[in-house]
């Protein structure tokens, strides 16, 4: 793979067509950094956080690196309003947009030179997206941590190739050189991984929570808070099972987002959300972003 002419590069500025999710309150200016300075784009994940938070945090990244970086935007943040202040007054040089609608905020985002990459779960959303001005979109399949979709990544690739012209870039199971090669491809110019730099050692996530991951597998892994119709990927623990028992009541207490988004808990992972993907089961050890990266791209270029 000829990395100088792929289109998610060019866009992005970027070395590699690597992109860390952002993970809401776990990727934050130590780890998208780390990315970005090994070639990929780091991605700060604002979720649930509040504007004073997101600024300090692109400030910070921009001391750590001096590459491209980006900021997810989680669409279901009360403040969401104060936050696209920060991003307008910031300027990273890309957004990507999650949890929700994000037209309305298209034409704020545009107005100071910022890319827009909207997140999907469908074909017909992403050509939405490319209708109303998105620079590339990323096309999230079931496979994903935390909150996830109906579709696996292959169909949705196949079927997003189809309608769009813009580029696309699959999230959801990729974790390695293989995985990343099989969403080349199908059509994929770019990969987003979450999990996969969650078990980083630049993280913040406790190392508790990365040796969940690593000693995960499949059978290890589910999806909870269906009735809420924002369904969420976990590692079976304590939490998980407690959220079984109530989730079929209408928004309980216990499972409302602000409690899920962005715990990190510390050593204790017995009684938080360990949001994760299928990814786990390739994962067997804790690496730094650059070594993650590397073993990566060395597989690519044999494409």
């Amino acid at each position: 793979m000829e990395f100088e002419k792929n289109r998610v590069c060019q866009l992005l500025g970027i070395k590699y067509p690597i992109i860390q999710g952002g993970m809401a309150g776990i990727s934050e200016s130590n780890l998208v950094s780390a990315v970005s300075n090994a070639g990929g784009l780091g991605v700060i994940g604002s979720g649930l956080m509040p504007p004073s938070w997101l600024e300090r945090e692109i400030k910070l990244t921009r001391e750590k690196t001096k590459n491209p970086f980006g900021v997810n935007l989680f669409m279901q943040n009360p403040k969401v309003e104060d936050l696209v202040r920060v991003l307008i007054k910031e300027k990273p040089p890309v957004v990507f947009t999650g949890g929700g609608n994000p037209l309305p905020v298209f034409p704020y985002l545009k107005m100071v030179g910022i890319k827009i990459i909207p997140v999907v779960p469908s074909p017909r959303l992403a050509k939405k997206m490319e209708e109303n001005g998105a620079d590339a979109v990323v096309v999230s399949g079931w496979e994903a941590g935390g909150h996830v979709g109906k579709n696996t990544l292959f169909s949705l690739l196949i079927e997003t190739k189809k309608i769009v012209k813009i580029p696309v870039i699959a999230a959801g199971g990729i974790y390695d050189g293989k995985t990343a090669r099989a969403a080349f491809l199908l059509g994929a110019e770019g990969i987003q991984m979450g999990t996969r730099f969650l078990a980083s050692k630049e993280c913040i996530a406790s190392e508790a929570y990365k040796k969940k991951i690593v000693e995960a597998t499949m059978d290890d892994v589910e999806v909870v808070l269906w009735n809420t119709g924002h369904p969420i990927r976990v590692i079976k623990n304590n939490w998980s099972e407690k959220v079984k028992k109530i989730e079929d009541k209408i928004f309980p207490e216990e499972i409302k987002a602000e409690k899920i988004a962005g715990s990190l808990g510390g050593q204790k992972v017995d009684d938080i959300p360990l949001l994760a993907g299928l990814s786990v089961a390739g994962i067997f050890e804790i690496k730094t972003c650059k070594e993650i990266i590397e073993e990566i791209v060395k597989e690519l270029s044999e494409l």
